[in-house]
Parts: C-alpha cells; structure tokens; sequence
C-alpha cells in the first residue's frame, strides 16, 4: 500500500532551458508540419518572439529534471508495476526557445480502487518562465498495479 502521508509533498523545483533544436526535433518526430515550429521567421511572422514551445513538449522537459524517478523512488514504487494513467495539460501562457522554465512537482493525491488491486498516484506540476510567470500546469496520473 502507497504510504498517503506523502500527499502534499512537493520536490525542489528545477529549471530547464528551452532549446530550439530539440523544439525542432520535436516537431519532427511528432509529424508538425506547420513551419511555426521549425523556423523562427515563421514564428516571429505569426506573433511568436521565437519557435513556440508545442502542446504536449512540456511532459519531455518534465523528465530532464535531476531525477526523473524521484517521486518513484519516494513512494518505494516498483517500476515493472506501473502504468502511466492519465497525463492533462493546462495552459496558462506559451513557452519559447529561450525561456528558462522551472518545474515544481507536487504529489496531489493517493488513492485506491479494486480493494487495492490499482493504486493511483496523482502528481501535479506548475510551470512557470523566468519571468515567474506560470507558464501551464501538468497533470499525470500513475497506477500501480499491486
């Protein structure tokens, strides 16, 4: 059983550079063929001041934190156990090549269902720019099963 006293735990935040070639990589490997995201004309001429950051990127820049598997670890979850449930996206600002982001994780919930067969982890992520300004907020959800 998850120990539920972990819920409210936060980790030490973390900043991440945003870089231009992995927003390129990116949008490559997930088949963008707006130019918005691979040429920095394209972006300034469509309002942005650089390569925008694309939906969903920030779940990548998530896991370059100093240790992806710190919340794993914490909550002694064995990884040969584990699904990934549930991941949400809100989006409060956008992120460009150049921003820094700082991530701070939160566990938000420990839950049960099937008499414990599933247990849930719930973590939320505020993101925010250099400027302190929140940028978006991740949801995901684990599932554990036992």
């Amino acid at each position: 059983m998850i120990d539920r006293r972990y819920i409210g735990h936060t980790l030490e935040p973390y900043s991440v550079p945003v870089e231009a070639g992995r927003l390129r990589f990116f949008a490559k490997a997930t088949g963008q063929t707006d130019p918005v995201y691979t040429d920095p004309a394209a972006a300034r001429d469509a309002g942005h001041r650089n390569l925008p950051v694309p939906p969903t990127f920030l779940f990548c820049l998530e896991m370059d934190g100093p240790n992806p598997a710190a919340i794993r670890e914490l909550l002694g979850l064995d990884y040969r156990r584990l699904l990934h449930g549930e991941q949400q996206f809100t989006y409060h600002a956008m992120a460009h090549a150049g921003d820094v982001l700082t991530f701070e994780q939160r566990i938000e919930d420990i839950y049960d269902k099937k008499g414990g067969a599933l247990e849930f982890v719930v973590r939320r992520t505020r993101v925010s720019n250099q400027h302190g300004q929140l940028v978006a907020e991740l949801r995901g959800v684990t599932v554990m099963r036992t």
